[in-house]
């Protein structure tokens, strides 16, 4: 039995409040010993594909989706899922192309893309797992309440350093049995076991600048 490591949330260039070119993300994996790296862009799969050009042993193709109530975080996606659906609906065209379903940062109250309870509740029964450490929340609070209701509710845990620069590539993210496909990944992702650290709360600068210079025109975001 391979026991690899994988990272379930990083964003490149693709995303608006990110710089993180796909060869950069690569190379960090590379360098921190991860084995996969979910690359999951903001509504978005156009930086995953261009990141799983470069190392397709490497990266999986994700997402992560703006919801008219959270974000959810899907792996093995294969058609972009645009921003803005209900829940269900998202979810059901992500399960119509077997993707793997995650979601993101439920309960991190500093993110426009967290969860009320009782939006959450709606479909737990419908997702593959929540992300219960995400490395860029300001505290533990956020991550050990989700991690308190994946327990409750029967549900797998992700965890993903939620990197927007390469530094942060591999921050979390879990350690379990090798895998192929999202049917491979259910099989296994119960058993993952979590190595995570915190990102500094300064990181989140990084995203403010990445933000400014793409908004004023001094980068821009790819097509």
């Amino acid at each position: 039995m391979q026991i690899i490591r994988i990272d379930f949330h990083c964003h490149s260039y693709f995303s608006k409040d990110s710089l993180a070119r796909p060869s950069a993300l690569v190379n960090a994996a590379r360098q921190r010993g991860l084995d996969k790296l979910v690359v999951t862009d903001h509504n978005s799969i156009g930086g995953a594909m261009e990141t799983w050009r470069l190392a397709p042993e490497l990266v999986i193709v994700g997402e992560e989706i703006m919801t008219t109530r959270g974000e959810l975080l899907a792996a093995f996606v294969k058609e972009e899922i645009p921003a803005g659906l209900e829940p269900l609906e998202a979810i059901r065209r992500l399960k119509a192309q077997g993707a793997f379903i995650s979601v993101s940062h439920p309960f991190d109250g500093f993110r426009n893309g967290h969860w009320v309870e009782a939006d959450l509740l709606e479909i737990v029964a419908h997702v593959d797992a929540i992300e219960t450490f995400n490395a860029r929340c300001m505290n533990t609070a956020p991550n050990r309440r989700a991690a308190e209701f994946a327990q409750k509710h029967n549900l797998a845990g992700t965890a993903g350093s939620d990197a927007h620069t390469a530094l942060e590539v591999g921050r979390a993210g879990l350690a379990l049995e090798d895998f192929s496909d999202a049917q491979g990944l259910r099989r296994v992702i119960g058993s993952g076991r979590e190595f995570s650290r915190l990102s500094s709360p300064l990181i989140h600068l990084s995203s403010r600048f990445a933000s400014t210079v793409k908004k004023i025109g001094l980068v821009k975001r790819p097509l």
